[in-house]
């Protein structure tokens, strides 16, 4: 019994009837003026449907027509469905298909409406039983008509294959974003904690017999904390949509690397050849990142030990490398995980490649970049 009178009992029901109801008197109006409402003659009745034309035409012309009639559609005809869209006309499809649209939601308000006029005639002239059959059929009928009013949205105010494209390529940009911010958030945030770790462990092995020692390696971890916290805010702020997020490190900070791996007692020899300065922005930001990550790769992994770093521009390739050896004692998984897997990433998000094992002397990550024209 309560599957049966769900179409006459349900909200939705009667909010597309009021949305029908608005089309009626919008077909009315439109009546009103020509070819004038002269009761229920052929003319008139045939006028309803036709006067309201040149109306929706130039409606269906506005783009921000289709914002509002998918607005409504979400509010009253279909609710919580996020296939009907909100956004403006742009292509004289999404024109075609509203104009189509607003003379099916009209043309349905007036079908109701007469339907309605009809059965309000009628019902006195019939018995009470008839009466009473009469109103049931035709709430279910204006129930119906609602339905198809919904079926009709579904198709016709539904977004368009470029819209589809254009929104799953900015879910798409988006889902990168955060990928990236993680990377970046996981790269900082691991190096600031290696570097602090072995920093620490060294500053208590010779707190009694090297004060000066000590001193350096504090200040070592007050400088790698304040810049992991820099990418902290600068990730955060980007965000909170930020506009003006603080700027990002490139290589040509490099020696912030290397300082901080020296404080933790690497021996960092460096070597910078070519026009770093001169990459782009992005690209040397995201090379002091693949730079940061296999630094701290080679403390975690190796520990204190001798570590190669070279950055080289040539022509149109950035190229970096890093070697470090690597302990009999180091685990034999080293490298395998998740530093390495985001060296790859980065490198093929940019069009190069990466490779990372080991070698003759131990330890050898290198990269290369395409860098742009």
């Amino acid at each position: 019994m309560r599957r049966v009178l769900r179409p006459v009992t349900s909200r939705t029901t009667w909010t597309r009837v009021l949305h029908l109801a608005v089309g009626l008197w919008a077909a009315v109006a439109c009546a009103m003026v020509a070819p004038g409402l002269e009761g229920m003659t052929p003319r008139t009745l045939l006028g309803l449907y036709l006067a309201p034309l040149p109306l929706l035409a130039v409606l269906a012309v506005v783009p921000a027509v289709r914002r509002s009639e998918g607005v409504q559609v979400r509010a009253m005809v279909l609710p919580g469905d996020d296939d009907v869209t909100v956004e403006d006309s742009r292509t004289w499809a999404d024109r075609g298909r509203l104009l189509v649209w607003l003379c099916v939601r009209v043309w349905l308000g007036v079908l109701a409406g007469q339907l309605t006029a009809l059965a309000v005639r009628l019902a006195p002239q019939a018995g009470l039983p008839a009466a009473v059959v009469l109103g049931g059929a035709l709430l279910y009928v204006l129930a119906a008509l609602g339905g198809l009013l919904a079926a009709a949205a579904r198709q016709l105010l539904h977004p368009s294959a470029a819209e589809r494209l254009a929104a799953q390529q900015l879910r798409t940009e988006r889902l990168l974003q955060r990928t990236r911010l993680a990377g970046e958030l996981h790269d900082s945030i691991g190096h600031a904690l290696t570097v602090t770790l072995l920093q620490a462990g060294a500053a208590r092995e010779l707190a009694d017999r090297d004060p000066a020692f000590v001193r350096g390696a504090l200040a070592a971890i007050e400088d790698t904390t304040r810049a992991a916290a820099e990418d902290l805010d600068r990730v955060l702020g980007l965000l909170r949509g930020s506009s003006r997020p603080p700027s990002a490190p490139t290589l040509a900070d490099v020696d912030r690397l290397v300082r901080s791996a020296e404080a933790a007692g690497a021996r960092v020899d460096l070597q910078v050849t070519g026009a770093v300065a001169a990459l782009p922005a992005p690209l040397s930001q995201e090379g002091y990142r693949i730079l940061q990550e296999a630094l701290t790769n080679a403390l975690r992994h190796a520990g204190p030990v001798p570590v190669r770093l070279r950055v080289d521009v040539v022509g149109r390739e950035l190229a970096l490398e890093v070697c470090n050896p690597v302990p009999p004692a180091a685990p034999s998984a080293a490298g395998t995980g998740s530093g390495v897997r985001g060296l790859h990433d980065r490198a093929a998000l940019l069009g190069g490649t990466a490779e990372a094992g080991r070698s003759a002397d131990g330890w050898r990550v290198a990269v290369r970049l395409p860098v742009p024209a």
